[in-house]
Order: C-alpha cells, then sequence, then structure tokens
C-alpha cells in the first residue's frame, strides 16, 4: 500500500509465530505475549480458554522472575554476591570448624568407646545432646530385646567341681580371711551343672584366693543369657579409687590410668565405676578435694584411708566426710538396703534412676554391694533391669548395694594372674569376667583410659602368691 514501510528481517533472524494450539508465544514476538486463537478454536486439552490461559500466565510469570534473578546476580561484581546459597553453606562449614575438630578428635578417641557410634553418643551427650542420644537409645533398645527363653552357649557356665577343692586356701594359712560364699541361687529358678558355683580367680594372697566368680542367670525369661558375679575378701584386699580426666574432670590425681609398676605388682582386680558425673545425680571425692558436692542420700562408694570399702547411703550413720575418708564415689540411690530390693523399686521410674537409658529397656548393666561380713560384691552382664540387678545383688549376699555404669563399653572387670609371687598384673595375664565384656583387662593400663575406675589390689601386710596351675582361669565361652 502507497506510504507504509515493508517489513524487513535481519539476515539469519527466524520468525516463529505462536503456537495457535496453545497460545504459547513464538519466540520471535516481541511483546513476550501470546497471539489471540481464532474465535471458536479450543485448547488441544479441551481444558476452558480462561483456565488455561492462567496456567499459562503463572509460567509465564515465573520465568520471568527466575531469569530476572539470574541477571541481578550475575551482574554482581563478587563471587559472594553471585553465589549466596553456596557462600552462606561454606560460611557454616567454616565457623563450625571447632565443632568438627572436636567431633573428629572423640571419635578417635578409644576412651569414649569401643566403636565409633559409642564415641559419637558419648560427645553429644557431653555437648548439649543427651536428651537426643537417650532417646535414640532408649527406642533402639526397646526394638532390640534380648531373646527370650532357650538355654546358654555350652561353655557359658563352667562346671568345675572336678577341678578340686574351691576354695583352695592354703592349709594354715595365719592370714585372717573371709570365708567363701555359699552357692547362689539361680534367679531362673532350678540351677544348671555349675551356676552359682564360686570358683577361685586372680593371684592368691599367701595361698589364700581373695577373688571368687560365678554365674548366673539373669530370670526366668532370658533363659539363655548368663551374668557374671564376682565375690572379694576385703581383709585380703584393699581398695582403690583410679579417677581420670572424663570422669570426674577437673585436674589431676594421684590414682589415674595407667596403673603405675609397682601397683599392678598387687593387683588382683579392677572394675568400673559410675555413670558420668552429669547423670549420676552425685557427687565426687577424693585427694582430700571436693570434686563435686557430694548428696545426702545418695549411694555411695566409700573408701577409707586403711583401703577398707564400704556401700552406704551417704548421711545417715557414720556415712560422712571424716579424717579417714579418702575417696567417696556417688551413683544415684541405693538399689539394695537391708538386703533386699528397695521397696518399690519400679524399672520405669526415671526421676529417681536416671535417664541414661529409660531403665525399662534390657541392657549391659552393672553394680556392687557390700555384706554384713564385709565382702565386696561386683555383679555384671546383659539383658539386665533395673530389679534384675538387684535381685541378683541381693541373692549374692549384699545387704547395701547401687548401681554403676550401663552399656556394653562400659561394663567390665577384670582379674588378673600373673606368674611368680612378685610379679605384675598385665593385660597378658588378664581375664574378664565375661567374654563378652569390651574393652577387656588392658584398659586400665593404657594412657588414654580417662573413667573412673576401681582397683582391688593385696594388702602390704600379707604377700601374693600364684595360683596353682589347676585353677588358674575359667574356660573361654
Amino acid at each position: 500500500m502507497h506510504g507504509e514501510r515493508p517489513i524487513r528481517q535481519r539476515p539469519g533472524a527466524v520468525h516463529r509465530e505462536a503456537d495457535l494450539s496453545t497460545g504459547v508465544p513464538g519466540p520471535g514476538m516481541p511483546d513476550g505475549t501470546a497471539r489471540p486463537r481464532p474465535a471458536g478454536q479450543e485448547p488441544a486439552d479441551g481444558a476452558a480458554p480462561g483456565r488455561r490461559a492462567g496456567h499459562d500466565g503463572f509460567w509465564l510469570r515465573r520465568s520471568r522472575r527466575r531469569r530476572r534473578r539470574r541477571q541481578i546476580r550475575a551482574a554482581r561484581r563478587t563471587i559472594v554476591g553471585r553465589h549466596p546459597f553456596l557462600s552462606a553453606c561454606c560460611a557454616v562449614i567454616l565457623l563450625l570448624t571447632p565443632v568438627w575438630v572436636s567431633l573428629g578428635s572423640a571419635l578417635a578417641n578409644p576412651s569414649l568407646g569401643a566403636s565409633a557410634g559409642a564415641r559419637g553418643a558419648e560427645w553429644f551427650r557431653t555437648h548439649g545432646g543427651s536428651s537426643i542420644v537417650n532417646w535414640a537409645e532408649n527406642f533402639w533398645y526397646s526394638h532390640h530385646p534380648p531373646p527370650v527363653g532357650g538355654a546358654p552357649a555350652k561353655s557359658a557356665i563352667p562346671d568345675l567341681r572336678s577341678a578340686g577343692k574351691q576354695d583352695g586356701a592354703a592349709a594354715g594359712s595365719a592370714v585372717q580371711h573371709l570365708k567363701r560364699p555359699a552357692r547362689m541361687t539361680s534367679p531362673a529358678g532350678h540351677r544348671l551343672p555349675g551356676e552359682g558355683a564360686w570358683h577361685p580367680a586372680g593371684r592368691r594372697v599367701d595361698g589364700i584366693p581373695a577373688v571368687y566368680e560365678t554365674w548366673v542367670r539373669p530370670d526366668a525369661i532370658h533363659t539363655s543369657l548368663v551374668i557374671g558375679v564376682a565375690w572379694m575378701d576385703t581383709r585380703l584386699l584393699r581398695a582403690t579409687l583410679y579417677s581420670g580426666s572424663t570422669i570426674p574432670g577437673a585436674g589431676r590425681f594421684a590414682h589415674t590410668a595407667p596403673v603405675p609398676g609397682p601397683a599392678a605388682k598387687s593387683l588382683v582386680a579392677a572394675f568400673n565405676a559410675g555413670f558420668l558425673m552429669s547423670n549420676a545425680d552425685g557427687g565426687y571425692y577424693t585427694d582430700h578435694r571436693t570434686i563435686i558436692p557430694l548428696r545426702d542420700g545418695a549411694a555411695s562408694a566409700v573408701i577409707y584411708r586403711n583401703g577398707a570399702i564400704n556401700i552406704a547411703d551417704w548421711g545417715r550413720g557414720d556415712a560422712r566426710l571424716a579424717p579417714d575418708v579418702v575417696s567417696v564415689r556417688q551413683n544415684l540411690d541405693l538399689l539394695v538396703d537391708h538386703g533386699k530390693p528397695i521397696p518399690g523399686l519400679n524399672p520405669n521410674d526415671t526421676t529417681q534412676w536416671g535417664f541414661t537409658l529409660g531403665n525399662a529397656v534390657y541392657v549391659w548393666r552393672s553394680g556392687i554391694g557390700i555384706t554384713a561380713n564385709g565382702a565386696l560384691i561386683y555383679v555384671g552382664g546383659p539383658g539386665l533391669n533395673i530389679t534384675t540387678l538387684a535381685d541378683i545383688l541381693a541373692r549374692a549376699g549384699a545387704v547395701r548395694a547401687m548401681e554403676l555404669d550401663i552399656n556394653t563399653d562400659w561394663v567390665n572387670f577384670s582379674s588378673y594372674d600373673p606368674h611368680g609371687a612378685a610379679a605384675a598384673a598385665t593385660p597378658a595375664n588378664g581375664t574378664d569376667l565375661l567374654p563378652a565384656m569390651f574393652g577387656g583387662p588392658g584398659r586400665y593400663f593404657e594412657s588414654w583410659w580417662s573413667r573412673d575406675f576401681f582397683a582391688m589390689s593385696a594388702r602390704a601386710t600379707a604377700p601374693a602368691t600364684a595360683t596353682p596351675p589347676a585353677s588358674r582361669k575359667r574356660p573361654a565361652g
């Protein structure tokens, strides 16, 4: 037409019209809008024209916003400006570097557990994550209960009746010692061969066994499990509390791992102490220092200057700080009092017994008690809750008893039987009360072991002698 300028295209450009079936604009349309459909033509998918147009408009607007944001970021001069999300992630990682270093050190620290999982759990406990770890462990153990029924493995309860006289005491010995305890009854009911019978363990003192061990099933339900029980003659043995940088923490101590050479020459047995102090609901006293204030009413292992040990309700009777008290280790409340489990003992009462694993589940547990004549009792093994632990301690003769540490990595009792009267105890001549106990006899001889523990050593008034080969060690199970 006269007066109209012809439309020109740039060389190489392709002008594409909008797809009339969908109304989506072609790339060549300058205003980015869809060309109207011819009258009467419906969308190919049968949707109403207005609804489809709204749908297309939403995605078009979204595409424009995203394209605009990319253009803004690309125009920024710094890497941080162009990649804000990635930069924020890197900043968080860098700021948490002390956390990663601390966690990495914990995962490499064998004193926090035998496995990476146990070490990680201990790290989270001490860094504000105790409730999360408690919930996770409680959930795990509640869904992985111990086996029900069955019988113990063939060698789990050794029948050593043919090994000769059980107590093995030297004839005519003038050393004062306690009488060997009577055979234990079985919590499972009828006794299996060898169940509840006491057998000497560890080095002897002036030819007399200072430690006896036996094995029983925990109850009438979990009859394939075996619990270890140790009886210690406190007239022949003296007790020492070894302290660590993890438990109780707070400085250096006169007695700490590893067991030194001179002490190893009289060491007869060693075993775990109690909970982390943050979970123990009690205090800690040693080396003339109150590391954590003692609590009246707390179950307490009290060690005196002469090496005697007592299990007491702190503040009751003579269970108080006195010049002859050298160490006090508290952990929760008494489990056994007056020779019986405390009245109303309830494994679900987390307000009294702590929430380490909920206490309603069956796990590895340990405890110590004192008998009427002063012998010390240790109990440890799998598939125990508060009530079954208290029952076994009472059956072993404890008149007062307390819970010690729980969980697979921490429950350990080792006796040592070196060759020669003056020979030193070493990991090589140590034996665990139960073969399945973690850590082994060597943990108390390692400088990295940072938890507290008890050591029972031959008294200096009587020379230590080696055990006759016929009854030295229990068979491996």
